[in-house]
């Protein structure tokens, strides 16, 4: 059994950082060990001008300090986005997330209206200048088929602009799965919990607010395909965390927040997970081959060896007035980070 495992060059194709104080406390437990990730635009307000975009990202990097990271902008998907307009910000974006108005954290200025010809203007300068589209992929309906019941919308869009990337944001569902090898045009990022737990980990005996997300976790059946997936490392798909940090008094309360703070387990969890099911050697491509390959990236050689050792995960991480409590808090992980080279 291997004692020691390299990934190379490791990327997070979803992230949330926040802002602030919150941003200060959670970007360096990404930017510490990862090269890259693709950073969501649902601040408040949302991220939707060049001016605010490029602000954001200098607070990132100077959270960040002297890591070697490149946070990879979108911005926040509105109807009249002209082409000139994105064609400026081209260069400073590698996508656009599209929320469906109300369905998640901070996205009530979001789509009201999934029909074509509503979109279609912002979708044809996206398709015409290669921006490609990140969708947030659930309906208004029953909290379990929401995914489910967006699967046609992905398909419309697919046919309507073949030329168009789209990338079904974290994936919950065997139905998106099925669904990845249907259009060319279509792909996806899966987040670490989603390969880990199913909806009775959430609330099958006593609640767990820190494993409460959106989209909420699914099935057993559900599961064991977006495992598969990823352990056969997909070519369409990719790691995407949405590690989504909230403020410890905002999940430990009635009308908790939805989200799991996953960043600063992320590695140590899938070397394990990965080696439990004789996968280690297709680790690589999910979490950072395919996604150079689907955003067409160049990054700088970034090495974390990780080492067959206990590691406990914190109860807490904090800065200043901001505490966040990150999943499996206080358990103890059979691998550890050594090095970052």
């Amino acid at each position: 059994m291997s004692k020691t495992f390299e990934i190379r060059k490791p990327l997070d194709m979803h992230l949330h950082l926040r802002d602030n104080d919150m941003l200060k406390l959670v970007g360096p437990l990404t930017s510490n060990t990862f090269s890259g990730a693709l950073v969501m635009p649902n601040l408040v307000p949302p991220l939707t001008t060049k001016e605010a975009l490029l602000a954001y990202k200098q607070r990132i990097l100077e959270a960040c300090k002297d890591d070697d990271f490149t946070p990879y902008m979108t911005l926040f998907f509105q109807n009249n986005y002209s082409f000139e307009f994105l064609q400026d910000i081209k260069d400073e974006i590698i996508g656009i997330k599209l929320y469906p108005a109300g369905i998640t954290t901070n996205s009530e200025t979001g789509v009201s209206s999934m029909d074509i010809e509503v979109l279609r203007a912002t979708l044809e300068n996206m398709s015409k200048l290669g921006i490609p589209l990140c969708i947030h992929g659930e309906t208004n309906g029953f909290v379990m088929d929401r995914e489910k019941e967006f699967m046609p919308i992905y398909e419309s869009i697919a046919k309507a602009f073949p030329n168009l990337k789209i990338i079904m944001e974290h994936i919950t569902t065997k139905d998106a799965v099925e669904l990845l090898d249907k259009y060319d045009n279509l792909f996806a990022t899966v987040t670490l919990h989603h390969l880990l737990i199913t909806l009775d980990d959430v609330a099958g005996g006593m609640l767990d607010p820190h494993l409460f997300c959106k989209p909420i976790a699914k099935r057993p059946e559900d599961r064991t395909a977006l495992l598969n997936a990823a352990l056969k490392a997909h070519p369409k798909l990719m790691f995407g965390s949405d590690s989504a940090p909230h403020p410890k008094h905002k999940k430990e309360c009635c009308g908790c927040a939805a989200g799991v703070f996953t960043s600063p387990i992320a590695l140590q969890v899938l070397v394990e997970l990965f080696e439990k099911h004789n996968a280690l050697e297709n680790l690589n491509d999910f979490i950072s081959n395919n996604a150079q390959k689907i955003y067409n990236l160049n990054l700088n050689e970034k090495t974390i060896k990780l080492v067959k050792k206990d590691f406990i995960v914190p109860a807490i991480y904090e800065y200043k007035d901001e505490k966040v409590v990150p999943m499996y808090a206080g358990k103890t992980l059979s691998w550890s980070i050594d090095s970052i080279l």
